[in-house]
């Protein structure tokens, strides 16, 4: 992962490129003469800028799903309280697959993880047998979620008007 952001911060993203992740953002099945037109560039133009964005890790398209409707009732937001190097143990994490988001941060907690699972009984074992058996993590805190009122993947991308502003 951190191979993935170093890759993207080297990355040169100009506007052309935000209006592309922009208009992906809004409809990641858009077509490469969609996007064409809409920018203005040539398809075969669009379709190198968006494997770059894709090769340089500065963007995925992906499908995004309500886990509820697939059956995953409980989402919670664990924080973690660390001895040691907090790296090795967000690799760990990192490993779960329930797990669907680790950071390493500043404050109370030295990592959170975001997971996902069937109900409270897979919970309760993830967080026995998965996540408090991790070497070096000293106590977790979980944060149960009860409605989902905004999810968002709009980072760098934002409205097309504002981004075209800021240049």
């Amino acid at each position: 992962m951190r191979a993935t952001t170093a890759r993207a911060r080297r990355s040169r993203v100009d506007a052309v490129d935000r209006e592309l992740i922009q208009h992906l953002q809004d409809d990641g099945r858009m077509s490469y003469a969609a996007l064409a037109k809409a920018v203005g560039l040539s398809e075969a133009a669009v379709r190198q800028r968006v494997q770059r964005l894709l090769e340089g890790g500065v963007m995925q398209v992906v499908a995004v799903t309500d886990p509820m409707t697939v059956n995953l009732m409980r989402q919670t937001m664990i924080g973690i309280r660390v001895d040691g190097d907090t790296r090795q143990v967000a690799a760990r994490l990192a490993e779960v697959p329930e797990v669907d988001y680790v950071v390493l941060c500043a404050g109370s907690f030295d990592v959170l993880c975001e997971l996902t699972c069937a109900d409270d009984e897979q919970l309760l074992e993830l967080l026995n047998s998965q996540i408090r058996s991790i070497p070096g993590v000293r106590s977790t805190e979980t944060f149960l979620y009860l409605e989902l009122v905004k999810q968002t993947y709009a980072w760098g991308g934002g409205p097309v008007e504002r981004i075209a502003a800021e240049q």
